[in-house]
């Protein structure tokens, strides 16, 4: 039995939903229920209704009006979401991704770099579900 994944896609692009969504179609050891929100207040907003139920967020970088994810996420945990937080983003690279720990970050990942195999690693190492395999 494959078990079921509710992440939560915090994006202002809705590109990004159906590019994720398809990927995460081809993720073939867990179910995955992706959620969408375009903006923070509409995760936060989210999180107070059916925050219980989320396995993983994962958050864009830059969201407008917060400037990137040093602001965003902080928001997130003040409000309760405990869950593990992944920020994705088109370049990694700038030297504040290197304390993701200071903001409440559990990871972070290029978009680039998103394809099933690393999906399915993601959920492996921060989501507590059991794949099935002996």
């Amino acid at each position: 039995m494959v078990d079921t994944v509710q992440i939560l896609l915090v994006d202002d692009d809705p590109a990004e939903n159906v590019i994720l969504r398809a990927l995460m179609r081809k993720v073939s050891t867990f179910a995955i229920d992706l959620r969408y929100a375009p903006t923070v207040d509409a995760a936060l907003d989210f999180i107070r209704k059916e925050g219980s139920k989320l396995d993983m967020i994962l958050m864009d970088n830059r969201l407008q009006p917060q400037a990137d994810f040093r602001e965003t996420v902080p928001e997130l945990r003040r409000n309760g979401y405990i869950g593990p937080v992944g920020v994705i983003s088109a370049s990694i690279t700038d030297a504040y991704f290197q304390n993701i720990d200071d903001y409440g970050v559990d990871f972070r990942i290029d978009k680039s770099e998103l394809d099933p195999t690393a999906i399915e690693f993601i959920i492996q190492e921060f989501v507590n579900k059991d794949t099935g395999a002996a």
